[in-house]
């Protein structure tokens, strides 16, 4: 039985992320809507709103390793319904801009990395070790439904109010989740001795580089974000303008993506179960090969359904690795260390959003847009090989958990 602050932790989980895919969802579909943005606009919002996870994920994990992880979420979440309730101003005034957009998308990305780096380094806290796999599984259930119901939810309330609704929401949403973070009553630490936060970064650094696990999934996830954020980049103006969508229709194909998810999160037990653990985790990156292939068959045949299924594919798979890889992450690493760890595991593929998002602005302003979707394919492909070629395909079950 997962306990009631966990249960806290999933449900507040499932708030922000909700209030994350509802604005997210919702700010390129209003920039090529209202303001006339093509891909090069689409890109630096993405870029941008990307950025807190570059430079803010390391200083978040050394705090979640030294301080109230609770507290810490609370502080960012707090910041990130600010954000969307000044923008729900700013559209409603006849405000908005690609700059306003962006710099309040940055703002707003701060609760995101916040949830990123704390939590799991609090789940442990709250569940034994082998209550793990399950509560990883819970959270990203919760995530998996609110990327299906975000934008969704986004492209109908765009078509039938307006923009400012979605955002309004948005914002009681993470308030919401604020609420229920309080709540959470997190274990007491024994405090840890006075050490230089870059020592203290640099031990987490070598704990990645050193270990033969830890190390290609690193890489993997750098190639496969470079590969989401062109896609990213390219698809609201390929969908709207190439196949034909208007913003309930975009927000529709985007939702089967978080269809996709719940159904991958539903069926990760049966499969890690069913699988050597090596053989599960490779899940995730062969569906991302699918996926993207299947949106370059798009500009064969123009489709909505197309695209959707594309998205689909993108949420089964690679759910299954966000599970099993944060489990592996959390087994093979001392609990002091959880949030240094996953912050660095968060920065080095964060730092490849912005190269992703801006390299697909550049390649869509630059060449046809055939020519961006055949390059997420090759980029999925490297992701593919990566993680193929290293020690992790070779693991039968998950490792013994590593002593603190």
């Amino acid at each position: 039985m997962l306990s009631a602050s966990f249960r806290r932790l999933a449900w507040s989980n499932l708030l922000a992320q909700s209030a994350e895919q509802l604005s997210l969802a919702a700010v390129p579909i209003v920039a090529v809507l209202l303001l006339q943005a093509g891909p090069g606009e689409i890109g630096l919002l993405a870029s941008i709103q990307s950025l807190p996870f570059l430079i803010l994920s390391m200083p978040l994990g050394l705090l979640a390793d030294r301080t109230s992880r609770k507290r810490l979420m609370v502080l960012a979440e707090s910041l990130r319904a600010l954000a969307l309730l000044a923008l729900f101003g700013l559209v409603v005034l006849g405000q908005a801009s690609i700059a306003a957009l962006a710099v309040i998308g940055f703002l707003a990305a701060v609760g995101t990395v916040a949830f990123s780096v704390a939590a799991p380094s609090l789940v442990p806290a709250l569940v034994p070790v082998e209550g793990l796999a399950r509560a990883n599984g819970r959270l990203e259930l919760a995530r998996s439904s609110a990327f299906a119901a975000g934008p969704a939810l986004a492209g109908a309330l765009i078509a039938w109010t307006g923009a400012s609704v979605a955002f309004v929401l948005s914002g009681m949403l993470s308030v919401a989740a604020v609420l229920l973070l309080r709540g959470i009553l997190e274990p007491v630490r024994a405090a840890m001795p006075p050490r230089h936060p870059l020592l203290e970064l640099k031990d987490g650094a070598q704990w990645v580089w050193r270990s033969d696990l830890l190390r290609p999934i690193m890489f993997t996830s750098i190639a496969w974000n470079i590969s989401w954020f062109m896609l990213q980049a390219a698809y609201v103006p390929y969908a709207i303008h190439d196949l034909g969508l208007d913003a309930g229709g975009v927000g529709i194909t985007l939702a089967c993506y978080g269809v996709g998810m719940i159904l991958g999160s539903l069926i990760a037990p049966r499969v890690v179960s069913a699988l050597p653990f090596g053989q599960a985790i490779l899940i995730g990156p062969y569906f991302s090969v699918l996926a993207a292939t299947t949106m370059a068959l798009s500009l064969y045949w123009p489709e909505g359904w197309v695209a959707a299924l594309s998205y689909f594919f993108f949420g089964v798979g690679p759910i299954i690795w966000t599970i099993t890889s944060t489990t592996l992450r959390q087994t093979v690493t001392p609990r002091s260390m959880i949030g240094r760890v996953t912050s660095i595991n968060i920065v080095v593929s964060s730092g490849a959003r912005p190269l992703g998002a801006a390299l697909g602005g550049v390649v869509g302003v630059s060449f046809p847009v055939s020519v961006s979707l055949w390059m997420v394919v090759a980029g999925f492909g490297v992701q593919a090989l990566l993680i193929t070629a290293s020690k992790v395909r070779t693991l039968q079950h998950l490792p013994n958990p590593l002593p603190d």
